[in-house]
């Protein structure tokens, strides 16, 4: 499985086509990105949430966390990616060509997160329904899930793109227009 992850991981470098300093650049922007979006989540995990503390805490936080770090650097590559093709082309020159490719970016995002927040929803929902043994404890890892996954559906739509915007401008392109 390992082998995988690592030949996905070279392929989506090799697609990006970026010099080593600018891929590094990109990581921190992308862990930028994932660390405000866990700090985010975790925080509308904990809103549908009792206030008892126990093992199924521990058990959603991961689960959310990982759906939400995996998706995130998915936007943040898409967001990247549209960048960096604008950049080539030379439309990179205002603050409207900006939005105009982060536009393009994540608009390619909608249906596959879409997708994953049905999907994760209709596993979810019916878990919320239950009455059998040890429904109590499923529902209390079920709801919590429920908000973080719209939660995220939200970030990754509306959140990220809106920062990688100030990011971008404020770092690159106000520099370029400048030039």
């Amino acid at each position: 499985m390992g082998s995988l992850n690592i030949a996905a991981t070279r392929e989506v470098i090799v697609a990006y086509g970026q010099s080593s300093s600018a891929w590094a650049a990109s990581t921190i922007n992308t862990w930028l990105g994932v660390i405000v979006g866990i700090i985010f989540l975790v925080v509308a995990g904990n809103v549908m949430r009792d206030k008892q503390k126990d093992e199924s805490d521990k058990v959603k936080a991961i689960a959310l966390l990982g759906v939400d770090a995996e998706t995130a650097i998915f936007m943040l590559l898409y967001l990247n990616i549209a960048y960096e093709g604008a950049k080539k082309e030379g439309k990179m020159k205002s603050l409207a060509d900006l939005q105009n490719a982060i536009h393009d970016g994540a608009v390619k995002r909608i249906r596959p997160k879409f997708m994953t927040v049905a999907v994760m929803f209709m596993g979810l929902v019916p878990i919320m329904w239950s009455t059998g043994a040890g429904a109590d404890v499923m529902r209390r890892i079920a709801a919590p899930m429920i908000g973080g996954i719209f939660t995220s559906f939200i970030l990754e739509l509306v959140v990220y793109p809106a920062i990688y915007e100030v990011w971008k401008w404020n770092t690159e392109v106000k520099k370029q227009v400048a030039a």
